[in-house]
């Protein structure tokens, strides 16, 4: 039985074995419609979530299986101060596989180390997104054919991001990346991250201005500033539109440059860029739900079955 607490948890290898499977399930629905038939995943969101969680129920109803859960702690036994061990435990009576988001981390590590079922981190705190993180390599592989040899600019919370934090690090894998790290000096990504970097030789900036960056970029990934992560309503509401991309600050990109972004999106993003074709954010939650088709197939063991 195996788990995915971080993109790490796989090597490069299997990541390239995982792609190449959502990408023959986005081509190939009907082929997978019905291998997870009397199969059940539990979606247990302890936080709010939009895409995560429907991604995830809409990967299960695609591969022919059931969904069962709650979508917030409110809603379960969490509020009767029921334990995430005896919650998962609970839950491995149930399904076949868990689909976890917790406000503290470590949270699905410790659902994982109880749990009878595979156990996959939906996001813990400020820590790992590791689902989002093979959504946004899918979705770089697919359209730019590439994970190697890229420039990449990283724009708004980068102190507080969990999706900016566990791509870089499933980045750095792949050969000649570059960084752009574009934020407020209250935001700038933390020090484990460039020690890291520095310890690895893997070339970064950081930087204010956007502007000054995207002529440069490959990629450039967008967030939003977090209110929930802010403990200072007024640091929140003076950095939240730091940075707003729009059609005059795109003049300045390259043509094939993709925009991207975990969404939900604020103000981060005038939607007169949606119409732009370098505009990948929707198709990004798109392959979100492939790359979970495919995550599910794996942990389940059907791929072994298969072969």
């Amino acid at each position: 039985m195996r788990h995915l607490m971080s993109p790490l948890d796989f090597s490069t290898e299997e990541l390239d074995r995982l792609f190449d499977l959502a990408n023959d399930m986005e081509a190939h629905m009907d082929k997978y419609a019905h291998v997870c038939d009397g199969k059940k995943l539990a979606t247990c969101f302890y936080e709010p979530s939009t895409r995560t969680r429907l991604s995830f129920e809409a990967a299960m109803l695609n591969l022919g299986g059931q969904v069962l859960g709650f979508s917030d702690a409110g809603s379960s036994s969490a509020s009767k101060g029921e334990s995430v061990s005896d919650t998962i435990r609970v839950i491995s009576c149930y399904a076949d596989i868990c689909a976890m988001r917790h406000p503290k981390e470590g949270a699905p590590m410790v659902a994982a180390s109880r749990s009878r079922i595979p156990v996959i981190n939906a996001g813990d705190g400020g820590h790992q997104h590791p689902t989002q993180t093979l959504t946004d390599l899918l979705t770089i592989r697919s359209l730019k054919g590439r994970l190697s040899d890229l420039t990449i600019g990283l724009c708004g919370d980068l102190k507080f991001g969990r999706t900016v934090h566990s791509l870089i690090h499933a980045l750095v894998r792949y050969e000649n990346i570059h960084f752009i790290f574009i934020s407020p000096e209250e935001l700038k990504v933390p020090d484990y991250i460039t020690d890291m970097l520095k310890e690895k030789k893997i070339p970064y900036k950081e930087v204010i201005r956007l502007e000054d960056s995207l002529p440069d970029l490959d990629l450039l990934y967008m967030t939003r500033v977090q209110r929930e992560r802010f403990f200072n309503e007024e640091d929140y509401v003076r950095l939240k539109d730091f940075y707003i991309l729009d059609k005059a600050k795109l003049t300045l990109a390259r043509e094939d440059m993709l925009i991207l972004h975990p969404l939900p999106r604020v103000n981060e993003i005038s939607v007169e860029v949606d119409d732009d074709p370098r505009a990948m954010y929707f198709k990004q939650a798109q392959y979100g739900v492939y790359v979970r088709m495919a995550l599910i197939y794996t942990l389940l063991g059907l791929d072994k079955k298969q072969a």
